[in-house]
């Protein structure tokens, strides 16, 4: 057998199954979704025309004409809007993606709201939890969050706003600002040494 097909999902008219794909539980696919190899797929819901890439969906749901992965995890209460981009390794937890969003790679998104045609840089962390409890963030519509951000919860990010790369935002943010939170850069001249043999 080149893939499993639990008899409870349910497939809607010209779906692509690739090999070695396992799609179980209360699974529904739309018209003409692609569902990769190497796909994980457990009571998940895909839209029409959406392409899950070895991916993990379990819990969740992706809207129409999106793209999942290769190599994207989405758990737990999961809603990802239509035409978003879910890149590779990325996480996302509890969160609802809205129309248009876009998290490339390398990112996790738990406990969040992001607003429409956001844009998530690559290595932006949604820090939702201090070892005791669990918060939420929120983010706004057409906001820009620049590569490495780090946005601590409980936290919430206005309308239209940028945030730079490399920056920790730990307080909110109104609409239409932009925020950098970096480090002034050192740089000390022939100290190499000191730290490469």
């Amino acid at each position: 057998m080149e893939y499993v097909l639990e008899k409870t999902v349910k497939v809607g008219e010209g779906v692509t199954i690739e090999p070695f794909a396992v799609v179980k539980g209360n699974t529904v696919l739309g018209d003409h979704c692609t569902v990769g190899s190497f796909s994980y797929l457990d009571n998940a819901v895909v839209g029409a025309r959406t392409q899950i890439r070895s991916s993990r969906i379990t819990d969740s749901s992706v809207g129409d004409d999106c793209t999942v992965g290769p190599n994207a995890h989405l758990r737990d209460g999961t809603k990802v809007g239509n035409n978003c981009r879910v890149g590779n390794f990325v996480e996302i937890k509890h969160s609802v993606l809205h129309y248009g969003v876009k998290a490339a790679h390398l990112s996790y998104i738990g406990d969040a709201e992001v607003g429409a045609r956001t844009n998530i840089g690559c290595g932006v962390i949604f820090v939702n939890f201090d070892g005791k409890a669990k918060y939420r963030t929120e983010v706004g519509e057409d906001c820009f969050l620049g590569c490495n951000s780090n946005l601590v919860a409980p936290l919430v990010i206005g309308n239209k706003c940028f945030v730079a790369c490399g920056t920790t935002v730990d307080k909110d943010v109104p609409d239409g600002a932009f925020s950098i939170g970096r480090s002034r850069l050192t740089v000390k001249e022939g100290r190499a040494s000191d730290y490469i043999k």
